[in-house]
């Protein structure tokens, strides 16, 4: 593995994180932007390293917030799998897309006397919950099957006046008309999507399709594209900056994808470091195609500095 990575079209090289430059990229820093699925851990096993790192910026006065495209859960939910884990996780540290999607719909003043649909799990329709919003679907309608039956009209709720896409385990037909007809038939309803990205390590032996399939699933009927959410939008950052008044030039958000994690960082401003522990490999940012280049990659967390 070479210390440095030259790329035509890049802004600067990516390099290699060493026991030097990790230490200058620690005293410039005051707050760690982590991914959780291929970064925190794959699956319900966390990855090498982990607990040690975080105990160890947390004991250097860091603040660690947890930044994740995986709205299958709440923060609620992801604070009770990082404290099964052994590791103490407040909500407050913790920015998932879920909450992005409800805290979207606040932001814009979403009128409460409308309904959500969800084409998604149990974590949006809690944020949307604690939000004051009404949702529909999510896994109950995982269960239902469509009947394409002469004069057989599918029946729709017209208040839904926007729909949420993102990881959606239970994807089936059923959801896909639901959430087309209220999008193409309901006047002003808005596409939603708590993130774009291809695969995801849901286990800890392989990838699994994420929510770009369901989002582009719903893009193909509607002829639609959707609000993004979660990275690489900075949608998320907007709440980080006003929640913890720290300037993105001193934070550096730590991923393994870089068209989510490592765009959504350099689009904010922060330094950035890839873990080669999840989706991206060494070859993929090697290659000449590749023109997302973060400010350091390493194989591994350093436990001390």
């Amino acid at each position: 593995m070479s210390g440095q990575i030259e790329n035509s079209g890049a802004k600067a090289a990516s390099q290699l994180l060493s026991p030097q430059n990790a230490r200058d990229l620690f005293d410039s820093v005051d707050a760690f932007l982590f991914d959780c699925d291929g970064v925190i851990w794959k699956g319900d096993k966390l990855i090498d390293g982990v607990p040690q790192t975080l105990e160890m910026l947390r004991s250097k006065g860091k603040k660690l917030v947890f930044v994740t495209n995986n709205s299958t859960k709440s923060r609620r939910q992801y604070s009770e799998k990082f404290r099964s884990l052994g590791i103490a996780v407040s909500e407050d540290e913790i920015f998932s897309s879920s909450f992005a999607a409800a805290m979207y719909l606040k932001a814009i003043d979403f009128p409460r006397e409308k309904k959500v649909y969800v084409i998604g799990e149990e974590g949006i329709l809690e944020e949307l919950e604690l939000a004051g919003f009404t949702g529909l679907g999510g896994p109950e309608d995982g269960k239902k099957t469509v009947q394409m039956k002469p004069n057989c009209l599918f029946e729709y709720d017209k208040s839904v006046g926007a729909v949420v896409v993102g990881l959606d385990t239970y994807i089936n037909y059923y959801k896909l008309q639901y959430g087309t007809l209220c999008i193409r038939e309901n006047p002003g309803c808005l596409f939603i999507a708590t993130n774009r990205d291809a695969v995801g390590h849901w286990t800890d032996s392989q990838e699994w399709p994420g929510a770009g399939c369901m989002v582009a699933a719903v893009c193909g009927s509607t002829e639609k594209e959707p609000i993004v959410v979660g990275k690489p939008s900075t949608f998320m950052m907007d709440f980080l900056l006003q929640k913890f008044h720290i300037s993105t030039s001193k934070m550096c958000m730590v991923g393994d994808r870089l068209d989510t994690d490592i765009l959504f960082g350099q689009n904010a401003g922060c330094r950035t470091l890839l873990v080669l522990s999840g989706v991206t490999t060494i070859s993929t940012l090697q290659d000449p195609s590749n023109h997302i280049q973060p400010d350091h990659y390493t194989s591994k967390f350093f436990k001390k500095l």
